[in-house]
């Protein structure tokens, strides 16, 4: 699907409502914008909410793991296997 979009005087541009919904962009949805080139790349966008805990909790969760390094490193090796390709 091909558009042509105009740029506004304030540098916004309308995406077509077919081309939102064959991408299932809803109401506020988030995009990222790339330039790639002489392009620019607008990928529908993730976002994951996060929380921000003080460092204490931090240092007494690290200090309660139990995994020992080899077992870490197999379960790192085995979530980045499976989300491979998944993340842009």
């Amino acid at each position: 699907m091909k558009e042509n979009l105009m740029v506004s005087t304030k540098g916004q541009i309308t995406l077509p409502a077919a081309m939102r919904r064959a991408l299932g962009l809803r109401d506020n949805a988030i995009v990222t914008a790339e330039q790639l080139g002489g392009r620019i790349v607008l990928t529908p966008a993730m976002v994951v909410e996060t929380e921000i805990y003080p460092d204490a909790d931090v240092e007494a969760w690290r200090q309660s793991d139990t995994l020992t390094k080899r077992v870490r490193e197999d379960l790192t090796r085995k979530l980045k296997k499976a989300t491979r390709g998944t993340a842009r």
